[in-house]
Parts: C-alpha cells; sequence; structure tokens
C-alpha cells in the first residue's frame, strides 16, 4: 500500500502542476483579488475535489462514462459556466475602472466576504461542472489500487494525497500571483490579465463543448 500511495504521489504531483483551467483561476483571483481571494478560490476547488473523490469511492463517477446524456449534460453546463466566467472578464476588463482608476477611496483592511465567496462559488462551480475532474478521477486512481485493498479506503486515501498536494501547489501560486499583483498595481496589467483570463476561459469553454467522452 505504501508503494501504491508513493507512485500514485508522484504522478499526481505531475498532473497537479500542469497548468489547467484551475491553476489559472487561482492565478488570475490571486492577482485581481489578492491572496485571501486566491486562496478562497483553491478552496472551492478543493471541494469540488472531495466531491469527486467521495463519488468515485462509492462508484457514481461510473455514471460519467457509461450514460452519455450524463456526460453531456454535465458538460454542456460546465462549458456555459465557463463561457460566463470568460465573458464576465472580458466585460470586467473593457468596463469597469481598474483600482487604480477608480476613485480615491479609503481601501478596506478586513478582505470582503462577498469576494471571497464569489471566489469558492468560482473555484467549486469549476471543478463540479468539468465532467473530466470526475472521469480524471474514476480512471487514474483505481490503476495505483492494491488487488486486495478496500475500495472505498484507498480512494479516499489517495483523494487525501491529492488534496494536500493541491492545497500545497495552491499555496503557491496564491503567494507568488498576488505578490506579483502588489508590484504590478498598473491599470493596464489589471485589464490585460482580465483579458488573457477571459480569452483563456472562453476557450476551456469551447473545449469542453465541443469534446466527446
Amino acid at each position: 500500500m505504501i508503494t501504491a500511495a508513493l507512485t500514485f504521489a508522484g504522478v499526481a504531483m505531475l498532473i497537479n502542476m500542469t497548468p489547467g483551467l484551475d491553476t489559472l483561476l487561482v492565478l488570475r483571483t490571486s492577482i485581481s483579488d489578492g491572496r485571501t481571494g486566491g486562496l478562497a478560490a483553491a478552496l472551492g476547488i478543493l471541494t469540488g475535489c472531495l466531491a469527486w473523490g467521495l463519488a468515485t469511492a462509492v462508484g457514481l463517477t461510473a455514471v460519467l462514462t457509461a450514460s452519455h446524456l450524463a456526460y453531456d449534460t454535465l458538460r454542456i453546463c460546465g462549458a456555459a459556466y465557463l463561457a460566463w466566467l470568460g465573458l464576465s472578464a472580458l466585460w470586467r476588463a473593457w468596463r469597469k475602472p481598474m483600482p487604480d482608476e477608480a476613485p480615491a477611496v479609503e481601501r478596506p483592511t478586513v478582505p470582503d466576504p462577498r469576494g471571497q465567496w464569489a471566489a469558492f462559488r468560482a473555484g467549486l462551480g469549476t471543478n463540479l461542472l468539468n465532467p473530466k475532474a470526475g472521469v480524471f478521477y474514476m480512471s487514474l486512481l483505481p490503476q495505483f489500487m492494491p488487488d486486495d485493498a478496500p475500495v472505498f479506503g484507498t480512494t479516499m486515501l489517495f483523494t487525501a494525497i491529492d488534496l494536500i498536494e493541491l492545497a500545497l501547489w495552491y499555496w503557491l501560486v496564491s503567494g507568488a500571483a498576488s505578490a506579483l499583483g502588489e508590484r504590478i498595481k498598473r491599470p493596464g496589467f489589471r485589464r490585460r490579465m482580465e483579458q488573457i483570463t477571459g480569452v483563456a476561459f472562453l476557450g476551456f469553454a469551447t473545449n469542453l463543448l465541443v469534446e466527446r467522452p
């Protein structure tokens, strides 16, 4: 079991550090809303991963591959949600004043709970509405499971390993991104970041929409 867990940890680390939608969301939120916002988005993603791990442990994720209707429904909903995030980012870049362009006001010293809740919802939504996340757990975890190991317990162990690695990775990403956002406060940089992430979200939405299981 120890060998299987270590092997899974190594493979999962490589996959988790590969740039993707979740990392982009944490990166963008950390730059625009600070590290607290980025960590809130990361917490939403981790909550979604935990849900997928539990679903895999009890066999619910098998529905995604067994039923084209279930997969397509989740895929279309996920694509629509990503498209909404992308268009919202582009709208903010075009319409909303960036922080340094807004009228000078005293900035609050306490993070806005509404912004953190929005970041958490974004992280949770992008993860739960992505059928690839469910297929990832269902297809990857069984490959490292010993033949005589209990399915539920081993699946949750691997899920916990994945969550710990993701938490550490997002902690590093949010720290670096928020530091970058503090150093580069030019409105043009913030606007360009919104434009890039908006286009990226639309790209992910398109890829999810045209993909087949």
